[in-house]
């Protein structure tokens, strides 16, 4: 592959008019005497004037000419190089090659000859774009008609572009490609850098950024307008109407309940995201956590007619962990299962140990299953976005934000645990937490 950057080096090395020698060529002995030719010039002008004038031995006039000549070699050159290294420093002190500066880069990057056929590539391009092959012409590896239109105009105008473009086998991903041209000396465009950059991750961000501006801007739009038309009714045809009052207020008051619950969601879920690369270090002991939340949820599970049964497999189990985000973990879990299941009469708790291979901890297994409806499973996946909902709603109905199961995610995440989520249609669901146990 070296081969097919020799003109590339060449063409990068060749000194340009008005630029000073590459600084390695003066590290050798002939270049530093070459360097100091005229100061050397001079001297034995100067020498052979007083030798001839003042009758001054000729050997002397030899040995001082040999002690400014090692003096001129031994003094560092112009612009504060050192003098040359010792034979052993040498692999350290030398100029790396063309490719070994492309292949340390991170981004992949592919070099075209005038003619579009490939030069060069480093392995991060290859991985990018796995068919690219030397000396095939570009268009053979990167169908992108939107790059290949840029490399033409680049190859034939030269200046640069810049081109995003999608791709969607054999994954789905986003790419920046920076297309440059290299001139030669003549002015015409020799080689073609191209240099490409996955931004799949940034869209997904920003994607994601967005939707969730939307989805939270909608969220309170909707309890916001129901309040301010409730407000100019009292305010206008219902200002003296004492039932119509009391029923407004009434609704007013879940709608701003509803705000509330939402903007502490939004809160919670930034607070946990902040220190979602900080694992808690404090043990704490689940069964504990889980009957107090069971213990609060109980008046809930009575007044929809939910029967709440707490079942403890394993004597103690303990794990790193946050209690009260734990508890905010199981909390939102059998809310949802008595809300959403109701219809079941039943929401089971269970807690359990699961051994799992030789010298890995055992997992805390809980598992909070109702009995009601059931998840179709092409929604199963999704559940844990923000503001994903089977039913909308019926969500907004039962006082639900759409953000209960990613706050679930993403605490489970801090505490590198996992949420698994089964359902069949007319079986119920089940919701298992997952998390290494320690003691």
């Amino acid at each position: 592959m070296t081969m097919q950057l020799d003109a590339l080096q060449r063409l990068t090395e060749r000194p340009q008019p008005g630029t000073a020698a590459p600084v390695g060529g003066i590290r050798t002995l002939p270049g530093r005497l070459w360097a100091a030719r005229w100061i050397l010039v001079v001297a034995a002008t100067v020498l052979a004037l007083v030798v001839a004038v003042d009758g001054v031995r000729l050997w002397h006039g030899l040995a001082a000419w040999l002690l400014l000549a090692v003096t001129a070699i031994l003094l560092p050159p112009r612009g504060g190089e050192s003098a040359q290294p010792a034979s052993g420093d040498a692999d350290d002190t030398a100029i790396p090659s063309l490719e070994t500066f492309l292949a340390a880069m991170q981004n992949p990057v592919v070099i075209l000859d005038a003619a579009m056929a490939v030069q060069y590539f480093n392995a991060s391009a290859r991985e990018l774009v796995p068919n690219l092959r030397l000396a095939e012409p570009i268009a053979f590896a990167l169908r992108v008609p939107e790059v290949i239109d840029a490399v033409r105009v680049v190859t034939e105008k030269g200046g640069a572009r810049r081109v995003d473009y999608a791709e969607r086998v054999p994954v789905e991903r986003a790419v920046e490609a920076q297309i440059s041209a290299v001139p030669s000396t003549a002015g015409r465009t020799a080689f073609v850098l191209i240099v490409l950059r996955d931004v799949t991750q940034q869209h997904r961000v920003e994607q994601m950024r967005a939707d969730f501006v939307a989805n939270a801007s909608h969220e309170l739009r909707t309890p916001l307008a129901s309040l301010l038309g409730f407000v100019e009714t009292l305010q206008g045809p219902a200002r003296n109407d004492p039932a119509a009052r009391e029923k407004f207020l009434g609704i007013m008051r879940a709608q701003a309940n509803r705000m509330s619950r939402l903007i502490d969601d939004l809160l919670s879920l930034s607070r946990i995201e902040l220190n979602a690369h900080v694992r808690p270090g404090q043990s704490v002991e689940l069964y504990p956590i889980v009957a107090h939340v069971a213990d609060t949820l109980a008046p809930l599970a009575r007044e929809r007619g939910v029967e709440l049964v707490l079942e403890r497999a394993a004597e103690r189990l303990t794990v790193l962990g946050d209690r009260d985000e734990l508890i905010r973990v199981f909390e939102n879990l059998v809310e949802n299962a008595i809300k959403y299941g109701s219809s079941g009469g039943k929401v089971d708790i269970t807690l359990a140990e699961a051994p799992r291979g030789a010298g890995r901890l055992a997992e805390a297994v809980v598992t909070v299953r109702d009995y009601g409806p059931g998840i179709a499973s092409e929604h199963l996946p999704r559940l844990t976005e923000r503001f994903y909902r089977v039913d909308v709603a019926q969500s907004r109905e039962k006082g639900g934000t759409g953000l209960g199961l990613a706050i679930v995610k993403h605490i489970l995440a801090r505490h590198r645990g996992r949420l698994v989520i089964e359902s069949e249609i007319g079986k119920g669901a089940a919701f298992t937490v997952r998390l290494d146990a320690v003691g």
